[in-house]
């Protein structure tokens, strides 16, 4: 029965941990743009693929 004085220090500190990590990341703005992410894989990509010149394409043989 004596460890329940000593684990209950530890939960309050382990939850006073979390809630700290939490306010920091609201504070430095993680959670502004849930969006973005989601959404993001549905565009294209402006980044145009990069093309090797040394292969040189088959003609159309008709």
């Amino acid at each position: 029965m004596s460890i329940i004085y000593v684990l209950i220090p530890i939960a309050m500190l382990f939850v006073l941990i979390a809630v700290g990590i939490f306010f920091w990341a609201v504070k430095s703005e993680q959670f502004d743009d849930l969006e973005r992410h989601s959404v993001s894989i549905l565009f294209d990509d402006d980044v145009k693929p990069n093309i090797d010149k040394s292969v040189k394409e088959p003609k159309d043989l008709d």
